[in-house]
């Protein structure tokens, strides 16, 4: 997901007219200030050559005909250095990162419903595949137009991978273990985020790096005889012979015996489920007035989640310090920040959002105060931002869940998880606002996620709370109070928070 950090890099660089290979010297990858000094110097070319002339000091000039020339001190070559994607082409490598991004919002849509139809196991088997033949694929494009359309292909793969292996063992796992399992499924995007920054170092070409990540795709094809059916989707599409076949081997293989009434139990649950989902639609979520205020703040949290925390992954080379290890920072914040939200979620669900929400928005939002010398303290700051948006993130997929009533909670996880992908899709083209000003992308990392914070006020608590199983319990109707107390008893509330999680 974030390989384009390094494959869609920019490198300094010079119009071939503007100054020979000693002008290089003048740029370190590790000091963009130093590149934005002389940015003039790589897309235009002075007309009067003679002299010491500037571009700046009212000199006519004209745009560079004659190609760029790119420094090689960090990478041997990326898709900006091989097709020109600089100057007037530079939005072209944004619009590259949004259409894989966009991908990742097909792919949750399509590979979403084709997982509710024909199943988990057979979905990501083939995504699988996608991904591997498609992502080897993009490592011999021929020109940027077929890399975008192969890495859209990815990026559907990707999204109905995570998406469904998510789903898949989520309902492998007891209620009980079900966060705790979340969150250590969350650890391993963490490892995939530092390994990218090894991998990446050793193999600086583009198109062998691209090829490096992708190849080992193949190796899934052991997941044929390894990756179980999901006895929960069996059982509620009435295959229920061959889901109690699963559920015997896992018993057996746990030495849990299992009993009839169990199994008459879940059968029962699963068709209640099914009948409240046909009497409902999303058009519920924003029918009444305290469901509606509830759902758009949860639909804006988890935009500005997710926009910000690609606005930040996909764009570290701002913050000055070297990329690669800017990178590895980044991806060992996932650890601690996925992790304290095992301990402040049982305590506050609310607080938990507002706080981290508040703490990334403002260390980003101080990063534009800091001179574009000091690019140690800048990434401390990105860092913490990083780190408050990450902790947010992995909340949001909980306290929405609780927010949402049971007879709409899963529209509501559907279109949440919509608006996030439209933050993604966002969040490269994000960075074309520099042109206005150099400060305009962190500026909004910063006053999106505050925003948030303050709208987190005008929401529920749910920390060690009954779960919401009507509109009217939401609305607060005199029987809202009987439906709590159900709510409280019932023993599929859990379950109902980690399948709508993983929507």
């Amino acid at each position: 997901m974030l390989v384009s950090v390094f494959t869609g890099a920019v490198p300094p660089h010079l119009c071939h007219s503007s100054g020979g290979p000693q002008a290089f010297l003048n740029f370190t990858f590790s000091s963009p200030a130093s590149l934005y000094g002389q940015s003039e110097l790589s897309c235009t070319v002075p007309l009067n050559l003679s002299g010491d002339a500037g571009l700046g000091d009212g000199h006519p000039s004209e745009k560079c005909q004659g190609g760029w020339g790119y420094s090689t001190e960090t990478f041997q070559s990326t898709i900006v250095t091989e097709w020109d994607l600089v100057c007037e082409d530079a939005s072209l490598n944004n619009m590259g990162s949004s259409v894989y991004m966009f991908g990742l919002l097909v792919g949750a849509v399509v590979f979403g419903s084709l997982a509710d139809k024909y199943g988990r196991r057979i979905v990501i088997l083939f995504n699988l595949a996608i991904q591997a033949v498609f992502g080897v694929g993009a490592a011999f494009a021929p020109n940027f137009y077929v890399y975008i359309a192969l890495r859209f292909m990815v990026g559907t793969s990707i999204s109905g991978v995570i998406m469904n292996a998510f789903v898949l063992g989520t309902e492998w796992t007891g209620s009980k273990q079900r966060m705790l399992a979340g969150i250590i499924t969350d650890y391993f995007f963490g490892v995939g985020y530092i390994l990218l920054a090894g991998v990446a170092y050793l193999i600086r070409d583009w198109r062998k790096l691209q090829l490096a990540i992708s190849a080992p795709g193949f190796l899934f094809i052991f997941y044929i005889w390894v990756l179980p059916k999901s006895a929960r989707w069996l059982m509620a599409n009435d295959r229920k012979e061959e889901a109690w076949e699963l559920i015997r081997k896992a018993a057996q293989i746990n030495g849990k015996p299992l009993t009839k009434d169990l199994e008459m139990c879940q059968v029962y649950r699963v068709e209640k489920k099914n009948e409240v989902k046909k009497k409902h639609s999303f058009i519920d979520l924003v029918r009444t007035s305290k469901m509606r205020k509830h759902s758009l703040i949860v639909f804006y949290l988890w935009f500005t989640n997710v926009l910000v925390y690609y606005g930040l992954s996909l764009n570290i080379s701002d913050f000055g310090m070297n990329i690669y290890l800017t990178q590895l920072i980044f991806g060992l914040v996932e650890m601690p920040a996925r992790t304290i939200t095992l301990f402040t979620l049982n305590r506050s669900r609310k607080f938990s959002q507002l706080a981290f929400l508040a703490v990334g928005g403002t260390a980003c939002l101080l990063t534009i105060f800091v001179p574009s010398d000091l690019y140690v303290i800048k990434t401390v700051l990105a860092m913490i931002g990083k780190f408050g948006i990450t902790a947010s993130l992995s909340i949001i997929y909980v306290y929405s869940a609780e927010v949402f009533p049971t007879v709409i909670r899963q529209n509501g996880i559907g279109i949440g998880s919509m608006c996030a992908r439209t933050g993604g899709v966002l969040a490269p083209m994000m960075y074309l606002l520099r042109r206005l000003n150099p400060h305009a992308p962190m500026v909004l990392c910063g006053l999106c996620p505050l925003l948030g914070s303050a709208l987190t006020l005008l929401l529920p608590e749910t920390a060690n709370k009954p779960l919401p199983d009507t509109i009217e319990d939401v609305e607060g109707s005199p029987r809202s109070e009987e439906h709590s107390g159900v709510s409280e008893s019932s023993p599929g509330r859990t379950d109902d928070v980690g399948s709508s999680r993983t929507d």
